[in-house]
């Protein structure tokens, strides 16, 4: 494995202020956060990846700081890891190596949105379990999604490209380029996203379906996923016992539970 875990320690993530009153209160920026470590190499280079994939990697040997992109998870924690790694390999993606088992059995949804969206539009999320017919009566998400949690997130008024998004809103706050979903969004803005995360499901093929709900309660066409193919991994066993071993055969009898 070429990602170097030991002598990374006091791995921290902090909230970039986007605008900070007098009072001291902030807004934070979205989808950006500071990474900070410690480290006691001197000759490695740093890669940080998040839920698994790469976000970034410093430039020189003395970094311990990196800001990078982080997916909106409204259902579940970001997982943010520092590696180290050899000065050749800082441009080469490793997330194939890093184990997954937090998604074992799980469904992870990745929503783009759009400065176009309304503000307080929010998604439910329908699936068929696996049926084959899509259950639109029952939602599977516990609470409504909402796709802006801020209205700071939202640009403000004639701030930029007037007229391109919402009314008193234009997209002056959507993320830059390479700070999201590359080639996703308009010309030079990055499609920003939300990630959703579902229970731990059986085996089975399941097909998903979104649906977005503006503040006025109007709903879009449903927006079905492909099939997809759940196998969660085996269950351990809790008891492994002989029951018998012939010597002459090598044959050995076990039973686990």
């Amino acid at each position: 494995m070429s990602l170097i875990s030991q002598g990374i320690n006091n791995v921290r993530v902090f909230n970039l202020p986007q605008s900070i009153w007098p009072d001291g209160r902030c807004f934070a920026a979205p989808r950006t956060a500071l990474v900070k470590w410690r480290s006691s190499w001197t000759d490695k280079i740093y890669q940080i990846y998040v839920n698994g994939s790469f976000a970034g990697a410093t430039v020189d040997f003395y970094a311990r700081q990196l800001v990078v992109a982080l997916p909106r998870s409204p259902m579940t924690a970001v997982r943010v890891e520092v590696f180290a790694v050899e000065p050749k390999y800082a441009h080469i993606d490793f997330s194939s190596e890093l184990s997954q088992q937090n998604y074992t059995g799980r469904v992870k949804l990745k929503i783009l949105r759009s400065q176009r969206l309304p503000l307080e539009s929010q998604i439910q999320i329908y699936f068929d379990n696996g049926t084959g017919d899509i259950d639109y009566d029952n939602p599977i998400n516990a609470e409504p999604i909402f796709i802006w949690t801020s209205v700071y997130d939202k640009a403000g008024f004639a701030m930029s490209r007037f007229g391109q998004g919402d009314f008193g809103f234009d997209s002056a706050a959507a993320i830059g380029l390479g700070l999201g979903d590359f080639g996703l969004g308009d010309f030079g803005i990055d499609a920003d996203s939300l990630e959703w995360v579902s229970e731990s499901l059986n085996r089975g093929v399941y097909k998903f379906a979104l649906v977005v709900i503006d503040g006025f309660g109007n709903q879009s066409e449903p927006v079905e996923s492909e099939l997809v193919t759940v196998i969660p991994d085996a269950t351990p066993a809790t008891s492994l016992a002989i029951l018998s071993f012939d010597k002459q055969t090598s044959n050995l009898v076990l039973s686990v539970n």
